[in-house]
């Protein structure tokens, strides 16, 4: 419930918004909850490594998959110690999750302790000198606020997460944005955003706990960086709040399990010569060249029927399928099945 001059973090509410939140709630609905209690537990560990490697790669650290995996089962890893310290102590962070509660602020500074304890000198506190924000070419894009300003902001954010209605998907990302613009620690408060917006999707539904949401965001690092930009220069969550719902969207449908199965090999084959394509796409015959395919007849049967009528691809000008300039380009539908497919390969 809103009270009486309670600070509103200021967003809007787009077409763009209720459509991802529509799609993200339609398909966390068909996510049925795993009868195979070992295949989960696989599943958990293995998309947890993923969010632990997505989360601290967007901060430059280089351990791959392999080499967290290793640190997590106690294994030697010969990479920088400060890189194994961040990734241990983000394993024993996100292990924790379940025992935090998103709306209590000392539950934040412990996660912070946690998440940077052996690196930082005041972890679990919040910082008491100036910070800057620095973008890809090292110059400064943003000054956060005064370190007097930070407790009582902090506050204020806290005081909104636990009074305001507003869907969890919107909160997670309005406080995950805002948490980025105070910057309330000396350092880590890149993954401590992207882990407090986990823990508060978890909370609205335990799926999130093996929906490995920043990897996809690593993936997507500097649109990232543009939303955070975007939404600081105009002075409202809402560039960010779109960007984030997306990569929600496109992570939970990533992780839908039943797609797959019914693309046939010459479908997936082909969703792979798109995805690496550009938003152009691709004529037939770059299309058919790709997938080593001489009998046009056969192509067009085998390949390109049954991944339109999936939805998985489409035509560049569809009011003229026969024309010479005709391209063919994947869906998000179809990016969606070929992240299925790398992620299916790598499990």
């Amino acid at each position: 419930m809103k009270t009486k001059n309670m600070y509103q973090p200021p967003f809007t509410i787009t077409s763009l918004i209720l459509r991802r939140i529509a799609d993200i709630s339609e398909a966390v609905g068909r996510i049925s909850a795993q009868t195979d209690d070992t295949l989960d537990l696989r599943l958990r560990r293995l998309n947890r490594i993923r969010t632990i490697q997505g989360s601290l790669a967007i901060e430059g650290n280089t351990l791959s998959e392999e080499q967290i995996t290793a640190i997590l089962e106690g294994k030697h890893v010969i990479a920088p110690p400060r890189e194994i310290q961040e990734a241990r102590n983000a394993i024993v962070a996100y292990d924790h999750l379940e025992t935090w509660i998103p709306e209590n602020e000392k539950d934040l500074l412990k996660a912070h302790g946690i998440l940077m304890a052996g690196l930082l000198d005041n972890a679990g506190r919040y910082r008491q000198s100036g910070v800057g924000v620095m973008g890809g070419d090292n110059a400064v894009v943003h000054m956060a606020p005064p370190p007097g300003r930070v407790p009582h902001l902090m506050g204020d954010l806290f005081h909104w997460l636990q009074n305001t209605d507003y869907h969890p998907l919107i909160t997670s990302s309005v406080f995950h944005y805002e948490f980025e613009f105070i910057h309330p620690f000396a350092d880590g408060n890149g993954r401590m955003g992207r882990l407090w917006q986990t823990l508060i999707l978890s909370c609205w539904n335990p799926l999130f706990l093996r929906i490995p949401v920043e990897s996809l965001v690593y993936a997507h690092q500097q649109d990232y960086y543009t939303a955070l930009q975007h939404s600081t220069q105009q002075g409202v969550v809402t560039p960010f709040l779109e960007f984030m719902l997306t990569m929600i969207r496109d992570a939970v449908l990533a992780a839908t399990p039943q797609v797959t199965l019914q693309v046939t090999p010459q479908v997936e084959q082909l969703l792979r010569v798109l995805s690496g394509a550009n938003q152009k796409g691709l004529s037939r015959k770059e299309l058919q060249e790709a997938s080593g395919l001489r009998d046009r007849k056969s192509f067009a049967e085998r390949w390109l029927a049954p991944a339109f009528e999936a939805g998985l691809i489409e035509m560049t000008i569809p009011d003229k399928p026969n024309s010479r300039m005709q391209r063919y380009r994947i869906t998000d539908k179809g990016r969606t099945i070929n992240q299925q497919m790398q992620n299916a390969e790598y499990g």
